[in-house]
């Protein structure tokens, strides 16, 4: 698939292959998602699970109708999802190793001789989204499960409750305080989160539950003498409230002020707050428009000089507009965190997106 993304010269083509060569910072020695990547993997409850590497590039029947999502899920929308083709994603969720994990024949034959068997799996996952100081549409997620033979043990929202103690211990200290709330996901029933409590407030950090019957089924396991527990997690939203970090870039960053203070439980000191470069532009597009792409675009153009995009203005005049147009008006905020932005240096990256607004929207700008 990604010969596929390689051969071909549009614009999304390319943005899709520049976003799977960008580094698995889950991977990166320097890094603190790696840093907690390794803290999980201390855990003596996970010292006998396998840990796997799986596909980037998932057949979205895969990431979807296997893992119980219903047919009017937005993940499966392409303004929330990447699309390589009308079959294949960009994969949304590390859970998707389960499948790949229980298809693997020695995994197979375990269960087959009716052994216990489990797996842990992280790195890049990919979803459409807004840009802010915490989101980024290409971060990191770790997941973990385990299956046991019904006749062994009947898996318990305890459990559930004890693994995720062990990870909340291992990231934040003995001393975490936390609780947990009822949630919902589509692969796991009942499910649980975490949260845990960080200067008076308290934080969503952890999820997990029983794995679905039904998703068990449509892996090929059977649900009658099977069942077990799982967890996930964004690895970014750990780090950044292990280290109080002020914007997701920063875990990016290759500035030396900035990487020496990336460690876990490191509480981070603003290296210096630079001033913000401000912009704003306004066209008329298609009432069919999807923010989410246009997100993609300053993405592409801005990189991580971008801080936020914010929508200030949007309404529909068809006597001024012509009917099934909108105007939308946004603002885009530039801000480094290792130098002052200068006009001459954000004026012409303006300028492109002005031009690829036209261009790629067919928009009318303002």
């Amino acid at each position: 698939m990604r010969d596929l993304l390689k051969a071909r010269n549009d614009p999304e083509s390319r943005r899709l292959e520049h976003y799977l060569e960008l580094p698995d910072l889950s991977r990166t020695p320097s890094s603190p998602l790696a840093e907690l990547v390794g803290r999980i993997l201390t855990i003596p409850t996970f010292a006998e699970f396998d840990r796997i590497e799986v596909p980037e590039i998932v057949p979205a029947d895969v990431s979807f109708d296997l893992f119980n999502y219903p047919p009017d899920h937005p993940n499966r929308s392409k303004s929330d999802t990447y699309y390589v083709d009308g079959e294949n994603i960009l994969r949304t969720h590390t859970t998707v190793m389960w499948y790949y994990y229980v298809n693997h024949p020695p995994i197979r034959e375990r269960m087959g001789a009716k052994l216990a068997v489990g797996s842990l799996s992280w790195g890049k996952v990919y979803r459409k989204d807004e840009i802010d100081r915490f989101h980024m549409n290409v971060f990191h997620q770790m997941d973990g499960w385990y299956l046991i033979p019904r006749s062994e043990r009947q898996i318990a929202v305890e459990d559930l409750q004890n693994v995720l103690v062990e990870i909340a211990r291992s990231v934040f200290g003995r001393d975490v305080k936390y609780r947990f709330n009822q949630d919902t996901f589509p692969y796991t029933d009942p499910s649980i989160e975490m949260e845990i409590e960080r200067n008076g407030k308290w934080v969503e950090v952890l999820g997990a539950g029983v794995v679905h019957t039904n998703v068990l089924n449509s892996l090929g396991v059977d649900a009658n003498l099977y069942n077990g527990w799982a967890f996930g997690f964004g690895l970014e939203r750990l780090a950044i409230v292990s280290m109080a970090l002020p914007d997701i870039r920063l875990l990016w960053s290759e500035d030396p002020r900035v990487k020496q203070q990336l460690h876990l439980g490191n509480a981070f000191q603003e290296v210096s707050k630079y001033p913000p470069v401000t912009r704003a532009i306004s066209f008329v597009v298609d009432s069919d428009f999807i923010p989410n792409n246009y997100f993609d675009l300053i993405r592409d153009i801005g990189g991580n000089l971008v801080e936020e995009v914010r929508l200030l203005d949007k309404y529909e005049n068809p006597e001024k507009f012509g009917p099934g147009k909108s105007s939308y008006t946004y603002r885009i905020v530039y801000r480094s965190s290792e130098r002052t932005l200068l006009a001459t240096e954000i004026d012409p990256i303006q300028e492109k997106i002005y031009r690829e607004t036209a261009a790629q929207f067919k928009a009318e700008l303002r």
